[in-house]
């Protein structure tokens, strides 16, 4: 599983991710598999993914292609990158769609964290888009890296990859699904709204 968490504070998104990877009740850390990261650089951007290991392997190979029509600006734009996306999952990397049966839309199966110049966003399983003010956690750990961040986003001392280290780092003290070392990047955003 995984813990992923985003911030933006004074002028800066940040993404960081744990390392460990699980199946059942084996786990798999950054000691023993050397492909670890979970964040995905596509362009500008920060792409973090919760669910299956095999997710950021698509990414990686859909958003490295050339040509890709892909706009992370904007909530309408990453929508309409993400229906693309979802379409190339089910005919180019076999998505199993059936679903819930209360489901009323096709789910991707994962959920999205962004962080890039333009701010940070998320993107859940059926699509939905939110762009976060402050900061959002996705994965197995997130209800301890929301606390952590809520705790220590006011701190002054703090950047936003502090913070955002700091809630992968709550997450795996606490959540046996999420481990150590983190992963983080930062981008200076280009609004400072």
């Amino acid at each position: 599983m995984t813990t992923i968490a985003v911030v933006r504070k004074n002028g800066y998104a940040a993404m960081a991710a744990d390392t460990l990877t699980k199946w059942g009740t084996g786990k798999e850390s950054a000691a023993y598999v050397a492909n670890n990261t979970k964040i995905v650089k596509a362009g500008d951007n920060y792409l973090g993914a919760a669910g299956t290991a095999t997710f950021k392997l698509i990414l990686r190979d859909y958003f490295g292609q050339h040509g890709v029509p892909a706009r992370f600006d904007s909530t309408i734009n990453i929508f309409r990158t993400w229906q693309a996306f979802h379409a190339a999952m089910k005919e180019r990397y076999y998505l199993v769609t059936t679903g819930d049966k209360d489901d009323s839309i096709e789910s991707s199966k994962f959920d999205l964290l962004i962080a890039n110049p333009h701010g940070i966003f998320g993107v859940g399983a059926h699509r939905t888009v939110q762009e976060y003010r402050k900061f959002y956690a996705i994965g197995t750990g997130t209800d301890l890296a929301l606390g952590a961040m809520y705790a220590a986003y006011d701190n002054p001392r703090l950047s936003a990859e502090q913070v955002a280290r700091l809630a992968i780092a709550a997450a795996a003290e606490f959540d046996d699904a999420t481990g150590l070392p983190v992963v983080s990047h930062s981008v200076k955003l280009k609004n400072k709204k």
